[in-house]
């Protein structure tokens, strides 16, 4: 690790992964010289340990062979720029990385290169625009052969709220590239700087023409967030179906079969969006990965897994057409949806909302996307707490400019948008809605 960081191990934030409330080991902190002839400045280097197998006992981590990931298969580091005068490494990015991890322990979404997270919050608590993160392949660290497995190690890369906007509706690898250009928005080896105060499109306007322009070539590669959403079977009262009534009434909905869970796992295999800071609950007590992009960008999309046939239904839990739905989200997630319709289904993919409070998933797909059990004849459809409506392009177009005001500054809640003759309704609702027991 020492010659990996060309620098000297300057300390560690020291943790039980089994006696106390943080998932990592320990993250060691470094001392990276940089590179002066590469433009890549002095900075501080951290290394986390305990997401990857340490032991190879299972005590934290079930041991699947040598030539499988280790662990979740995947440690963080961080770079930060090294302040003129500073001694000593900073521990707010040890505490950030714990934060992740706790996430990641819960839910067991795992992260990938390009992934995004929404944090809402300065990195570092301070009056910083850096707010946000992507995470890609640290520049200096390959991945490793353990004994215990494969380990990668995925940098945190701190970007403002308009970087991670465009990552949202473009790709996070593209603005990733971006920032590389930029030496003090991160440079060659990405490094965070917390007193950058511009974004890259402040300091150099021609690369939002970049982004734009990819935009509209490549669509959005986002296939899923994490989110606070619900829907309601319209079609009839609750009283007169069992599964109306515990899927979208009751307060304790169905959990999604195993089958159902590893469909959406692997759709949406590495991608993942967090909604809130810093701490998420789990999103399910079932192993369920991240949300993700696709695979690559395609026409013809498909909701099968990359590795297998479509996978069947489970038998026990028939899928039911709906005749009327009505979908609710919070203000943020609202905010996706035009992202969803122009940057996904007018380039014939999909989308989906995974509920952060329970089960319920909600898949918007378009008329290309295989494997969907969503027709354009029974365009609302649901397999359990997992909704499906597919949307035609003309609808789609329709939709866009209706929801035009979702991204005003004086966008009020709660907001309500129907459309009568297709059978459906979308609110935008406070968060508190979704926080009470009926969701």
């Amino acid at each position: 690790m020492q010659a990996d960081s060309e620098g000297v191990e300057h300390g560690k934030h020291q943790k039980d992964v089994l006696g106390g409330p943080d998932p990592l080991d320990y993250v060691s902190m470094y001392r990276n010289l940089g590179s002066p002839a590469a433009s890549v400045p002095e900075h501080w280097h951290y290394v986390s340990f305990g997401l990857s197998d340490l032991y190879g006992d299972n005590r934290v981590h079930e041991f699947t062979g040598t030539d499988r990931p280790s662990g979740f298969g995947f440690e963080l580091t961080f770079r930060l720029k090294r302040e003129s005068g500073e001694s000593a490494p900073p521990t707010w990015p040890a505490e950030l990385m714990q934060g992740l991890a706790r996430y990641v322990f819960q839910s067991e979404n795992t992260f990938c290169s390009g992934d995004h997270v929404s944090w809402h919050s300065p990195l570092d608590n301070s009056e910083s625009r850096i707010q946000h993160m992507l995470l890609t392949e640290d520049p200096q660290m390959q991945p490793v052969q353990t004994p215990f497995g494969v380990v990668t190690f995925l940098q945190i890369v701190g970007v403002c709220t308009e970087e991670l906007h465009a990552a949202q509706q473009w790709n996070g690898q593209g603005i990733l590239e971006l920032l590389r250009t930029v030496p003090v928005a991160g440079g060659p080896w990405l490094i965070t700087d917390m007193r950058r105060g511009e974004t890259i499109f402040e300091i150099d306007p021609h690369l939002q023409e970049r982004v734009d322009k990819g935009i509209e070539t490549d669509g959005s590669n986002l296939s899923g967030v994490s989110a606070k959403c619900a829907w309601d079977d319209l079609s009839r009262p609750p009283e007169d179906d069992e599964d109306s009534r515990s899927i979208c009434i009751g307060t304790q909905p169905r959990r999604l079969s195993g089958k159902d869970t590893e469909q959406i796992r692997e759709t949406l295999r590495r991608g993942l969006e967090i909604n809130s800071k810093p701490v998420l609950p789990p999103i399910s007590t079932q192993r369920q990965n991240g949300l993700n992009h696709d695979r690559a960008p395609s026409r013809k999309d498909s909701l099968e897994s990359e590795s297998s046939a479509a996978i069947i239904p489970h038998e026990l839990i028939r899928t039911r057409q709906l005749e009327s739905v009505h979908l609710k989200f919070n203000q943020e997630s609202g905010a996706l949806i035009p992202l969803c319709l122009r940057g996904r289904l007018l380039h014939g993919r999909h989308f989906t909302y995974k509920s952060i409070t329970g089960d319920t998933a909600i898949t918007f797909v378009s008329t290309g996307v295989e494997g969907a059990f969503a027709t354009e004849e029974y365009p609302y459809a649901a397999h359990g707490p997992w909704l499906q409506i597919l949307l035609t392009e003309e609808f789609v177009e329709r939709m866009l400019e209706d929801l035009e005001d979702l991204t005003s500054e004086e966008f009020k809640l709660p907001k309500e948008y129907s459309w009568p003759e297709k059978k459906l309704k979308v609110s935008i609702l406070p968060d508190a809605v979704f926080d009470s027991p009926l969701h």
